[in-house]
């Protein structure tokens, strides 16, 4: 599959990508704050800044696999950056892992921009916002309910909670604290594929006392005739998001699709296909009746702003999952400024694109 941001001939994408120069270099920051899920917690967040070089012009993308979600680990995805930096064997499209993917897709787009946008639009003319839900962490329920009176308080109108970590009362509760803040209020929940299989219609049934908007992937990835029957009988709307790693070819695609006939994707480009492969999974979701957003993978603000661009041209009417960056210490600049729910792109400050190793 060809990316329509980055071609060079048939598709070969080599080292040097035409007369293209890549560096590479890494980067840690630390969370202001633990994050949890359930698969586990992030204290730091590595990845690498790529660099694109051509007719004293460059652009910068970001690769950042995440720990234990995505197919590539970062010794591989290390080795595969050598490889590119140091124009070696041909590459093709195939061959390049999602994380590697998105990071070469935005440095070539920012490049052929002359180091400035990827998309220039409504948004980067500072005109138009995007339309974000307000994430609730995983944390104790007491600090839940702070987080989930807090986005209420800034204005959201749609909030994202994350369960399955904590016992499972626990998480009625707070989406019963939630309800009776605010009775009006879109509610996701994603439980990032904690539930039995045998379990999960129960779970659901109890969970949709609460009108929830939708559920992320209630049950772990790959349990396809499972999850064909959640998405079936389920009182709550089923959203894909980690059944769709590693689902590359477009063949694939469709098969999945075919399945388990999901209600809603949810797409982070660093996971499935970087932008191309989003915008393929988009094309498919609109073929088979399902709707989708878009989401982060905890990205510093180099990836952050190269997404939040993208995702305000793909043009969706939901509730958007992105943010500021400002989980991280040290993170740099970024136009990015959230107000109320919405994310706006201030073009009067400058991007971290000439970032340095």
């Amino acid at each position: 599959m060809k990316s329509r941001y980055f071609s060079d001939g048939d598709g070969i994408y080599t080292a040097g990508i035409g007369e293209y120069k890549w560096t590479f270099w890494p980067y840690e920051l630390s969370f202001r704050r633990p994050v949890r899920t359930s698969r586990g917690g992030y204290t730091v967040r590595g990845g690498w800044y790529l660099r694109a070089e051509h007719g004293g012009h460059s652009g910068t993308g970001e690769v950042a696999p995440l720990p234990d979600l995505s197919p590539e680990t970062p010794e591989q995805v290390q080795t595969l950056l050598r490889r590119i930096c140091n124009r070696e064997q041909p590459l093709t499209m195939d061959e390049l892992p999602s994380s590697v993917r998105f990071g070469m897709e935005c440095a070539a787009l920012n490049l052929r921009n002359g180091g400035a946008l990827l998309f220039p639009s409504a948004f980067t003319d500072g005109k138009e916002g995007i339309a974000t839900n307000g994430l609730i962490w995983m944390d104790t329920p007491q600090r839940q309910q702070a987080q989930a009176a807090a986005k209420l308080e800034e204005g959201f109108r749609c909030v994202k909670l994350k369960i399955g970590a904590l016992q499972f009362e626990d998480d009625l509760r707070m989406l019963e604290f939630i309800r009776r803040r605010s009775p009006d209020v879109i509610i996701r929940v994603d439980a990032n594929g904690a539930f039995p299989p045998e379990a999960a219609l129960g779970k659901l049934r109890r969970l949709a006392d609460f009108h929830i908007h939708s559920i992320e992937q209630p049950i772990a990835a790959g349990q396809w005739p499972q999850m064909r029957r959640l998405c079936a009988e389920s009182p709550i709307p089923i959203a894909l998001d980690e059944e769709l790693i590693g689902v590359a070819a477009k063949e694939q695609k469709e098969q999945l699709l075919e399945a388990v006939r999901p209600q809603y994707l949810v797409l982070k480009p660093s996971l499935h296909g970087g932008l191309s492969g989003s915008e393929e999974w988009i094309a498919l979701a609109r073929q088979y009746g399902a709707g989708w957003w878009i989401t982060s993978a905890l990205e510093t603000n180099i990836g952050l702003t190269a997404l939040a661009q993208w995702t305000y041209i793909m043009n969706s009417s939901l509730h958007q999952g992105l943010g500021t960056g400002q989980l991280f210490v040290g993170n740099p600049p970024s136009p990015l400024e959230l107000r109320g729910e919405r994310l706006w792109y201030n073009p009067e400050k400058q991007c971290g694109w000439d970032i340095t190793n």
